[in-house]
């Protein structure tokens, strides 16, 4: 099995693919950060998760620079012995916002709110991943 997230500071966004299938799933609700890590581990955990997919920005900008080091520091507090892989998140939650064009405009926001854009950003990140395995980021 395998999990994909696309690492917030205020929610986690996940998804997973089952059967070819990529489904988000419920993003997790950051009230802090060994509260979060403690729960995706709990849900690596349960559905017998064997890879992890972690979104991670591959711009060199400064703001994306420091987002990258918050989520690496983030991945070490995970205690789950899962493979972790790391895609390129760029514009993915653009390109989920993209796809809720049919949706109208308040209830839009309100999947702006509650965190199911982070779990379809999660699915963006799951395709690529699937797409193009080897295209994996390397960490330095």
């Amino acid at each position: 099995m395998i999990l994909a997230c696309d690492i917030g500071l205020k929610r986690i966004g996940v998804a997973t693919c089952i059967n070819g299938i990529i489904l988000p799933l419920q993003p997790i609700l950051r009230k802090n950060r060994m509260q979060a890590s403690k729960d995706l581990d709990s849900l690596i955990i349960s559905r017998q998760i064997h890879t992890l997919v972690i979104g991670l920005p591959h711009s060199e900008s400064k703001q994306c620079q420091e987002t990258k080091q918050r989520i690496l520091f983030f991945c070490n507090l995970l205690e789950s012995n899962v493979k972790k892989v790391f895609v390129d998140e760029d514009f993915s939650s653009y390109e989920a916002t993209s796809k809720l064009q049919h949706l109208k405009k308040q209830k839009k926001q309100n999947s702006l709110k509650d965190g199911k854009l982070d779990s379809l950003a999660a699915c963006e990140i799951l395709r690529r991943y699937l797409n193009n395995p080897n295209a994996s980021l390397m960490i330095s």
